[in-house]
């Protein structure tokens, strides 16, 4: 069954076409990588997914409703979660309380009644938390200022964030971007170990993430869908080998 369906999306920018009749469904459940060379649309889609961006014509639809038209903050309250290419972090802040921030925002709906409540929901909240980052391999750094973390840790703080929220679908624009092999490596683990049951739409340069990670690949160029398939189908696809010639394929 699909969660998430786009049909015939187009979307142009100062008549220059971004996307061009993108047709795509992702399986609940699944690992759904997007590949292609850089300016092929892939983040321009992404954006579509959640409100940043609205489609020229066509449609897409999660979990049965359709996203467009609806604000950001709603997209991610009905259940969809995006890690951004740079980590989106309160600096300043310890991982904890970033990792209780989006806790709160999803789960406030009881704990504004009364003082009593708001103290049992926060405790509530902050076990939670800490859940997620015992899941992450982060529960050991919860009191650190996040500034002071490494990148790969940054990015797991970032993922503890959407994770807490408990979304159906994880949208991960790449994940491992700048990262070197370990952190890489130790981001496709967790990526392999954490929210098995919530279905993850990603956007990688990395081939070796997106062999390592995806039940399916939608491959895209100049704008539109030009193969999908499971990842044995993909990797031989002379249409692919093709589109990646002299694009940033690595």
């Amino acid at each position: 069954m699909s969660i998430l369906k786009v049909t015939d999306v187009n979307k142009s920018f100062a008549g220059l076409k971004a996307l061009d009749a993108v047709n795509l469904e992702v399986e609940a459940g699944k690992v759904h990588a997007i590949i292609g060379p850089n300016g092929a649309g892939k983040s321009t889609l992404l954006n579509c997914f959640v409100g940043r961006l609205m489609p020229d014509t066509g449609s897409v639809d999660f979990d049965g409703t359709s996203l467009l038209g609806i604000k950001p903050h709603q997209i991610n309250q009905a259940g969809v979660a995006r890690v951004f290419q740079t980590p989106e972090l309160f600096t300043e802040m310890s991982v904890l309380e970033n990792v209780m921030i989006p806790a709160f925002a999803k789960f406030d709906g009881a704990f504004r009644i009364n003082a009593w409540g708001s103290i049992r929901a926060r405790a509530e909240i902050r076990e939670r938390a800490e859940s997620v980052l015992a899941d992450i391999g982060l529960i050991d750094h919860k009191d650190e200022i996040v500034a002071s973390l490494s990148r790969g840790d940054k990015r797991r703080v970032e993922m503890a964030m959407c994770l807490v929220q408990e979304p159906k679908l994880l949208l991960l624009d790449e994940p491992t971007a700048g990262m070197s092999r370990a952190d890489t490596n130790n981001t496709v683990e967790l990526l392999q170990k954490v929210g098995t049951h919530i279905t993850k739409v990603v956007i990688e340069h990395d081939m070796h993430v997106v062999f390592s990670l995806a039940d399916r690949i939608s491959v895209m160029a100049q704008g539109t869908v030009i193969a999908e398939g499971r990842p044995e189908e993909i990797r031989g696809n002379p249409k692919v080998q093709e589109a990646y010639l002299g694009g940033s394929h690595h």
